[in-house]
């Protein structure tokens, strides 16, 4: 069984996917993290972040390994584990930038089928999940939340993680990314294939048993959920 998470930055989707993942017993697969390594990629090595054939060239000759797990992954970029390194604001500042270039979403739109089929089933997460990478996905899930709410959530993330951001930044850098991302998750509102989940208000175990509640109901009668 195959699930997709798709929504904007914040909106619990990550959390989500790995809980459920975790409760389905299955591997959990975070696509943002194949962005954010090659944004980390292209600032540690000074390749311009507005020469779209340097950049979309550099992800070709990359080589990206994840390890799936249930409740993590880990993320090997050109055999170093960059895991922690793709966290941070400075790699936040410009995942999106580069995230749209269409030469560069087929390179690891084509990385994370092969994934896919590898793994077979998965709970996996991102933008373009349901849209683009997995459209015969089984279950497809919009998760959202209110852009306030979701900078305060990734603010609080990345101070555990020992960062010093201001909350004023990461909303600013939220909404940013609101207007870049926004159109690859609309086709699925718009064509009603996707569950819409609007978190602002929910914790994240009321958000997985919806989910699970979701999937249970699509379930062909006789078939066993993973």
């Amino acid at each position: 069984m195959i699930v997709t998470i798709d929504g904007p930055a914040g909106s619990g989707k990550s959390t989500a996917a790995r809980k459920l993942a975790a409760a389905m017993q299955i591997p959990y697969l975070d696509t943002g993290a194949m962005y954010r390594a090659i944004a980390l990629k292209a600032l540690d090595k000074g390749v311009p972040l507005d020469k779209p054939d340097q950049l979309v060239a550099m992800a070709e000759s990359t080589d990206i390994s994840l390890d799936c797990g249930p409740t993590y992954v880990r993320v090997v970029m050109d055999r170093r584990d960059v895991s922690e390194d793709i966290r941070s604001m400075r790699v936040s500042e410009h995942t999106s930038q580069i995230a749209k270039i269409p030469g560069l979403r087929r390179v690891l739109v084509e990385k994370q089928r092969q994934i896919g089929r590898r793994l077979g089933s998965l709970v996996t997460e991102g933008r373009d999940q349901g849209s683009i990478v997995f459209p015969d996905a089984d279950v497809k899930f919009l998760v959202d939340a209110e852009d306030t709410r979701r900078a305060e959530r990734r603010y609080h993330e990345m101070l555990a993680d020992g960062e010093e951001v201001r909350l004023e930044d990461v909303l600013a850098n939220i909404r940013l990314r609101d207007n870049n991302d926004q159109a690859q998750w609309a086709p699925l509102l718009a064509s009603g294939e996707a569950v819409r989940i609007d978190t602002t208000d929910m914790t994240i175990a009321q958000v997985v048993a919806r989910m699970q509640e979701e999937i249970r109901r699509r379930q062909p009668a006789g078939k066993k959920t993973p």
